[in-house]
């Protein structure tokens, strides 16, 4: 079956792979493994997922309505920033909710702990183990979290737990350096407590990730802290390597001697992270630069965001119109970060089974374009 180009398909059994992987260093460790739906919010697949794990983390109450009507388990939540118009509802759908600061905590903690809500305060260690700036909440000026030099000597009682989040797609030798540096700045709170939050980051799922050596991280600062409970809440680790982009090539332009395929779809609008991080996103039908025959283009895409494009990608043979170009690995953080810039309306999503039969999840249209803008 050929699907009209352009579109997002997901694969359900690299999804599943994925979620036993989880599952079994979940089960090794000991530790409570949540999804980030900041990273995968494609809840068509949610029923899935939640053969798996239905705790989920929220930091919006879009994303914990999502995850009350589709997961139904224990939903953590954390903004940088309540507001009085948000927080009864945060309060009233969440079963743990982390304050960024100490005057969010002050204004917002004892009401939480009060109405059954186990209540945490995001820290930050100041140990910085992500190199791309953008991606890094342990830069100096960071808003996230509190840092050693601004805590308090004694936690309100009603604190249950701390949270910190310094990865970012990492690896478990660089939690156990963030994990060194917390517990030496804030492991005098950690008697009084019940759990310790690890954010996200931990790329587990990841080819050479070496999840012995998670467990092994873990299992010691349990040891070391037995009354608490670890909570990890990876996002790509969930959706990696789960999805493709599908698009085709429209039409082929050259200026200055660089030879660009225009796509039907977007950088700026359909695979925002390309540009953000940045990275150049692998191609299924590039070539190594030796087996081209000197075909190097440019892909662009179909906005007019003169920046919309990434390169350079060598193919055996030129590039022509009606060509298909596969853009691996674009279901984690690619389909939540979508726009519609310029109108463009966003690519189909499909699904396909482990049976091998394809399911059109959602095809976007006008109307959708429309009620966004008002």
């Amino acid at each position: 079956m050929t699907l009209p180009t352009p579109y997002y398909i997901v694969y359900e059994d690299r999804l599943r792979a994925n979620l036993e992987l989880i599952t079994d260093v979940a089960r090794r460790s000991g530790a409570t493994i949540i999804m980030a739906f900041k990273a995968n919010a494609l809840w068509r697949t949610f029923p899935i997922i939640a053969e798996y794990c239905r705790d989920c983390t929220a930091s919006s109450v879009n994303e914990l309505r999502l995850g009350r009507e589709f997961l139904g388990g224990h939903i953590h939540s954390y903004s940088p920033a309540y507001t009085d118009a948000t927080i009864e509802e945060f309060i009233a759908g969440s079963t743990h909710i982390t304050f960024n600061s100490l005057s969010q905590l002050e204004r917002y903690g004892r009401r939480a702990a009060e109405a059954g809500v186990s209540v945490g305060l995001r820290v930050n260690p100041k140990v910085s183990v992500v190199d791309t700036d953008l991606y890094n909440p342990a830069l100096p000026g960071s808003r996230l979290g509190v840092d050693l030099a601004h805590m308090p000597a004694e936690l309100p009682p009603y604190v249950e737990g701390l949270h910190f989040h310094c990865l970012c797609e990492s690896g478990p030798d660089d939690l156990a350096v963030v994990l060194e540096k917390f517990e030496k700045d804030f492991g005098h709170y950690l008697p009084a407590l019940k759990w310790v939050n690890m954010g996200g980051g931990h790329l587990m799922t990841r080819a050479d990730y070496d999840t012995d050596r998670l467990v092994e991280v873990i299992l010691g600062f349990r040891e070391r802290h037995p009354n608490l409970q670890v909570i990890l809440e990876p996002g790509s680790a969930f959706a990696w390597q789960t999805g493709d982009l599908v698009a085709s090539v429209v039409d082929t332009v050259e200026d200055g001697g660089v030879p660009t395929a225009i796509l039907d779809v977007s950088f700026a609008c359909h695979m925002p992270d390309t540009l953000e991080m940045p990275y150049l996103p692998a191609v299924a039908e590039s070539v190594a630069k030796e087996d081209s025959d000197g075909n190097c283009w440019r892909l662009g895409g179909n906005s007019c965001l003169s920046g919309d494009f990434k390169g350079d990608y060598f193919f055996a043979r030129p590039l022509k119109a009606g060509d298909r170009i596969t853009l691996k690995d674009m279901n984690h953080y690619t389909t939540v970060k979508t726009t519609m810039f310029n109108g463009i309306s966003h690519p189909d999503i499909v699904l396909r089974h482990s049976d091998g039969s394809v399911e059109t999840l959602r095809r976007y249209t006008y109307d959708d374009y429309k009620s966004r803008m008002s």
